[in-house]
């Protein structure tokens, strides 16, 4: 059966100085066979018990925060799994693994498949440079890491980011997806596009 589950993953997030504690969402698209894992975040014990043995075709990360990709290298260690992220998050991933760990890159645009689902790669600039959502059409659903939450756009306020420019991926990348779209967020409770696209030009009075 193709589908999405969720783990909840609790730690860490550090950027600039800080630390906060936070609880992440991690996804896991695919079938009885083999998954996509969308954000390794904190415990890697968790994720692959909730995998239970089926193949990780990919660790794909929306971005390189570290509170998004601090349990790949767990996830690498136990099964080989290729790590996907989109290259402009580089200096963001050697924050947290210099050169230890390797992934190869996402490219705007490019699809994965994993148990018979379609994952578009969306760049999505704004929170991260290299940050990315995915869309899945045939699950009505997407997966935006940190760039939209239910309430808003996500945080721009740190090293890296940009309001303007979360603003425009969130315009032109997300909000011409169909309203029943499911947002799958890497932080808190789901969403829709339709419940959100309304609300743009209040961020933007907010954000400015």
């Amino acid at each position: 059966m193709t589908g999405v589950e969720r783990v909840v993953t609790s730690g860490t997030f550090s950027l600039d100085g800080g630390t906060w504690e936070v609880e992440n969402n991690v996804w896991i698209v695919g079938d009885d066979q083999e998954v996509v894992v969308i954000d390794a975040a904190h415990d890697a014990r968790a994720i692959l018990d909730a995998v239970a043995g089926r193949r990780i075709k990919a660790v794909v990360c929306t971005h390189a925060h570290n509170d998004h990709i601090n349990a790949a290298a767990g996830l690498v260690e136990a099964t080989g799994a290729t790590v996907r992220l989109h290259p402009d998050d580089d200096v963001l991933w050697k924050m947290e693994y210099g050169e230890k760990l390797g992934y190869a890159p996402l490219a705007d645009g490019e699809a994965l498949t994993v148990g018979g689902v379609r994952l578009e790669v969306l760049h999505t600039p704004g929170h991260a440079p290299g940050a990315v959502c995915l869309y899945a059409p045939d699950l009505g659903a997407v997966f935006t890491g940190d760039t939209l939450f239910q309430g808003g756009p996500g945080a721009t306020g740190r090293s890296y980011s940009s309001f303007g420019t979360i603003i425009e991926s969130i315009r032109e990348r997300l909000l011409s997806l169909p309203e029943a779209t499911v947002v799958h967020t890497g932080h808190g409770a789901d969403t829709s596009i339709g419940a959100e696209a309304p609300h743009l030009d209040e961020w933007i009075a907010r954000g400015h």
